[in-house]
């Protein structure tokens, strides 16, 4: 068996994991087996630092993940090529640094990582004999020797892109952030001084004044207040690269009544049909029903339809419909009932003749072996022992090949096993040949329990979805052809919102490469108009899922700050808040005891003790740092606080006691260990996020999706 063959069949689980992680890590790199510019097509899609990112070999990139990861493979195209383009970045950033510091991995170093005591997770689920569970190194190591000496081999170079490369890559990140946070050190007086931090407590009383004591309409937050905020928190608002800004107002092209009508009319006139039809799965599929005909009975207390009540009362080839489930007009046959448990417990041993569609063993040996497994196990043989020599089911081997499945997993299991255990009866042995691609093969089955015996139902559906009907959406089109007539610059474009009614809707911060727009939907077309077209251009209207838009420009945000209108959502809460605590403090907190200060407020002083200096969290409060501070402040012992603005409320508090407690945490070599480990985690990931954003990016996307 070839090796990417051995690695898809035992290991692709794993492989579809690791794959998946690296599409959305934020930092990725690419492998150790770069010769020269991995990109050398002429149209390109990007540089970083002045390197070019080639199409074509983006296109491969793609083409490779969508063909090893299943996750990808049902990622819309967009995602993907957002989600790949960052790891290309990436990669290219941190390549560029590995090679300034000359890091690289030797030959040498890659066979101990592959074959030494810790192998990757991929190599080892791809070697592992299924018979003892052991990884068998020394093929694996034969394998990928055989595989070197042909290193142009197709096999060769997908494995090499697909496992060695990200394996390498986690080898050069391991060094760069190994050279990074080598120097982290926490001096033995902070540790010290942070174990008593942590285990100090402090006891206060207060009084607390909520925010939302004061409607938040009696506030007014200005533009101006926001560009002031931001030009003093600079650092938090600066926009790496373009946003644009559009007002839009939408036609709805859902379903009619009419619409709906015809649906209903359309089932109400099959019920006969379908009453009388014999073979009701044949009936289902030639109606083309949205939900598919379903061989299995289901219990009652599973059955989660509507009109469930009506629906079992029928008797078998009664109908009951047409009603609505969710956006579907819905039939339903009795086709039979019976009694069945809920849940059921068996064993049993597994002989294959087939794994994943490819053959394993002749049906004629594979039936005269389990023939004989049943003998044994007649003449006193133990069950298990015959589990253990012989099973192909390794999930079962540690169960002595027990399971226990409720009644929602019988569509989950292969028929043949799945009646065997439900309709069967507590004691009964059977042998059944199954199909399933993966357990295709001879299963001798024991019925050992069945618990909650109740009435299970077999339900036939025809559903039809309530969809718009052609003259419904020529309707939606026709008005919204009007409406963009109609308003051609701003000016009209508002008056003809207000005279048809229909609000004018804010999308903001579109980016140039992005295939959805807000809450609309998807469509990469008219995020390109949007960039096609200047400020104040109306557009025709364009169909986005069930509405016509039509749109108009508002607003190009250049890279640098953000302006007021897209920081609103950010800041205005915080501003809002701000002026709250000025009104409390300024009008209505009065007085310099904590009782006077009560009665100004028409609150209550309140206490609160055991306050953690490590998790200043108030009880009755919530998390307010300020107040577990104020705790702790030394010169308050005794006194009370001016008024202090909170997280959620204007506060004063008087300290009573500081004290401590018995350490929880260790000792300060223990918190001295913990600091020094979390700060290594956090500058690792820090310094490469710092070199990715200390790239000059140049993103072409755009021009070819």
């Amino acid at each position: 068996m070839s090796v990417i063959q051995r690695i898809r069949d035992k290991g692709a689980w794993i492989i579809f994991g690791i794959i998946a992680l690296a599409l959305i890590a934020f930092i990725l790199q690419d492998g150790l087996y770069r010769k020269g510019s991995l990109f050398t097509n002429t149209s390109t899609l990007g540089k970083v630092n002045g390197t070019p990112i080639k199409k074509d070999d983006f296109d491969k990139k793609l083409a490779l993940i969508q063909q090893t990861n299943q996750q990808a493979a049902s990622m819309r195209q967009e995602e993907l090529v957002a989600g790949v383009w960052n790891v290309v970045v990436n990669e290219e950033a941190m390549n560029q640094e590995y090679n300034k510091l000359g890091l690289q991995v030797s030959s040498k170093e890659l066979g101990d990582i592959l074959f030494g005591d810790n192998p990757p997770q991929w190599l080892v689920q791809g070697f592992t004999d299924p018979n003892t569970g052991q990884f068998n190194k020394e093929q694996a190591r034969q394998q990928f020797a055989q595989m070197k000496k042909k290193p142009n081999d197709a096999q060769a170079i997908a494995i090499t892109q697909a496992y060695l490369q990200p394996t390498v890559d986690q080898a050069l990140q391991k060094k760069y952030q190994l050279l990074v946070t080598g120097a982290v050190y926490i001096p033995k007086w902070m540790s010290e001084k942070m174990n008593a931090d942590n285990n100090a407590i402090a006891n206060i009383s207060y009084v607390f004044v909520p925010y939302n004591s004061i409607s938040d309409s009696a506030i007014k937050v200005s533009d101006d207040d926001i560009k002031s905020y931001i030009s003093k928190h600079s650092n938090q608002f600066k926009q790496e690269e373009e946003t644009r800004s559009i007002s839009y107002v939408s036609f709805d092209a859902n379903p009619s009544a009419q619409d709906s009508a015809a649906v209903f009319n359309q089932l109400q006139g099959i019920k006969a049909d379908f009453a009388a039809a014999a073979d009701d799965k044949a009936f289902v599929s030639s109606k083309a029903s949205t939900t598919p005909f379903f061989d299995g009975y289901v219990t009652r207390s599973t059955l989660q339809v509507p009109n469930a009540d009506s629906i079992t009362r029928l008797a078998n080839g009664q109908v009951f419909g047409p009603y609505l489930d969710n956006s579907n007009y819905t039939i339903a046959k009795m086709v039979g009932s019976r009694m069945m448990p809920d849940s059921v417990k068996c064993r049993h041993i597994l002989i294959k003749t087939e794994d994943r569609q490819q053959p394993v063993l002749a049906d004629s040996i594979a039936k005269k072996r389990i023939d004989s497994i049943v003998t044994a196990i007649r003449n006193g043989v133990s069950f298990d022992s015959m589990v253990q020599k012989y099973s192909d089911d390794p999930g079962s081997k540690a169960t002595k090949g027990e399971y226990d499945f409720t009644a929602a997993q019988f569509s989950g299991i292969s028929k043949e096993f799945a009646e065997t255990i439900f309709y069967g009866n507590v004691g009964e042995k059977k042998t059944v040949k199954v199909a399933n691609a993966q357990y295709a093969g001879y299963h001798y089955i024991e019925v050992l329990a069945q618990r909650k015996i109740e009435p299970a139902y077999k339900i036939a559906y025809v559903s039809k979805p309530i969809s718009v009907s052609a003259e419904t959406d020529v309707t939606a089109n026709n008005a919204a052809n009007q409406f963009a007539a109609a308003a051609r610059d701003y000016k009209k474009f508002q008056e003809a919102s207000a005279k048809q009614n229909k609000p004018m809707l804010p999308a903001d911060g579109i980016k140039e490469n992005d295939f959805s727009i807000g809450t609309l939907g998807d469509n990469r077309t008219f995020v390109k108009w949007i960039y096609e077209n200047k400020v104040g251009t109306v557009s025709e209207p364009v169909k986005i899922n069930s509405k016509y838009v039509v749109a108009i420009i508002t607003n190009v945000n250049e890279p640098g700050l953000q302006n007021a209108a897209s920081a609103r959502p950010v800041v205005e809460n915080i501003l809002r808040n701000e002026k709250k605590a000025q009104q409390i403090i300024n009008t209505t907190m009065k007085g310099n005891t904590l009782e006077a200060l009560a009665q100004s407020t028409k609150t209550t002083v309140q206490r609160a003790d055991s306050i953690s200096f490590q998790s200043p969290y108030i009880s009755a409060v919530g998390n307010e740092p300020k107040m577990a501070g104020a705790a702790f402040n030394k010169s308050l012992q005794g006194k009370v606080s001016q008024p202090i603005a909170g997280t959620s409320g204007v506060f004063a508090i008087k300290g009573e006691t500081i004290g401590a407690r018995a350490s929880l945490d260790g000792n300060a070599q223990t918190v001295r260990t913990s600091m020094e480990s979390n700060l290594r985690n956090m500058i690792g990931y820090r310094a490469l996020q710092a070199v990715r954003e200390a790239a000059v990016v140049k993103d072409y996307r755009s021009e070819f999706y």
